[in-house]
């Protein structure tokens, strides 16, 4: 017993001290890179905006406080101990939930914004409106806050030997209330936004088949983009809650075996980054949204310094001037 617990304890272990911190390296990166060039295209070249637009903006900036907590999970998981107070540690595992189910709710807004406008042209002036996204958006934020904020009364460090060490959501106590309040995020959070989006894709799909203009530009955008977003459900929150729920269901049953407790913890934690990949899914979201952000992201990639612009131009000025000179003369 005592070999089959020491061959068995390792695995979650070094998944966190070398899985966890290169992929949350990877996110950050990317993240605030990409989400900072997003807000900014989006502030600067895309005005006015539509409802769209404004549930793209809260939606980066969604990814962009989740990036911006990334640093010190990856010091937590390089070094092995948390070194910040408690209320960080909670602030962190709420960032990260926080931004999960933030980015549930905007995608399944838009999925529900682009069904109205293929099913219901003549209402899609009225939903592009700048007030149905404020609105949809300040819905977004009080219910993801409303879902969330119960797990900071959970979210805890622990003392391992001479060692703190900020607990994940699912590894706290007790293990049953965990458990249930991670069932109700589940179908609340995960499971009833993805009905809505599964329906909005399949009506979407119905309609662009039998349609009289299922070949216009913006309603094949609409598919790709409802596509885009059931293909982040799937690939990056399944996983992440399916496994979530097994690792507190191990946990509630008291004694299993090492290496079922720990398999199903490794599992678990090679879901979490998986969950925070939606972000690159996130940034493709934006060119798919309209012709527009393409064209601002490409004109943003070739910007010369006007200086540049200045240096280049200037012997052609100069050298249509001496034709004209020797004309004249």
């Amino acid at each position: 017993m005592s070999q089959e617990k020491n061959n068995c304890t390792s695995v979650d272990e070094s998944l966190k001290s070398y899985y966890l911190p290169v992929m949350y390296s990877i996110i950050c990166v990317v993240g605030l890179v990409g989400n900072i060039i997003s807000i900014t295209i989006y502030l600067v070249k895309l005005r006015p905006w539509k409802s769209s637009s404004i549930i793209m903006v809260n939606l980066a900036i969604a990814d962009l406080l989740y990036a911006s907590s990334m640093p010190l999970l990856i010091h937590n998981y390089i070094s092995g101990k948390w070194i910040m107070h408690e209320i960080v540690c909670k602030f962190v595992r709420f960032s990260f939930h926080f931004n999960l189910y933030g980015s549930i709710l905007f995608l399944t807004c838009l999925s529900v914004f682009r069904y109205v406008v293929v099913l219901h042209p003549l209402r899609a002036a009225q939903v592009q409106r700048k007030s149905w996204g404020i609105l949809a958006c300040l819905a977004v934020w009080l219910v993801s806050l409303a879902e969330i904020s119960p797990m900071l009364t959970m979210v805890t460090v622990e003392k391992k030997g001479d060692r703190t060490v900020c607990l994940d959501f699912a590894s706290n106590d007790p293990a049953e209330t965990v458990w249930l309040y991670g069932w109700l995020l589940t179908v609340l959070g995960y499971l009833l936004p993805l009905v809505v989006v599964s329906w909005s894709y399949i009506c979407i799909a119905r309609e662009l088949k039998v349609g009289p203009h299922n070949g216009q530009s913006g309603r094949v955008r609409a598919r790709k983009l409802t596509v885009m977003i059931l293909v982040v459900f799937v690939l990056c929150f399944m996983p992440y809650h399916i496994l979530r729920c097994l690792r507190l269901y191990t946990r509630t049953l008291g004694s299993v075996s090492c290496i079922l407790e720990k398999g199903v913890n490794a599992a678990y934690i090679i879901s979490r980054p998986l969950a925070g990949l939606n972000t690159f899914f996130n940034l493709a979201l934006y060119t798919l949204a309209g012709d527009r952000f393409q064209q601002a992201l490409l004109g943003l990639l070739q910007w010369r310094p006007s200086f540049t612009r200045t240096s280049i131009s200037k012997p052609n000025i100069n050298s249509i001037s001496r034709a004209c000179l020797v004309n004249l003369k």
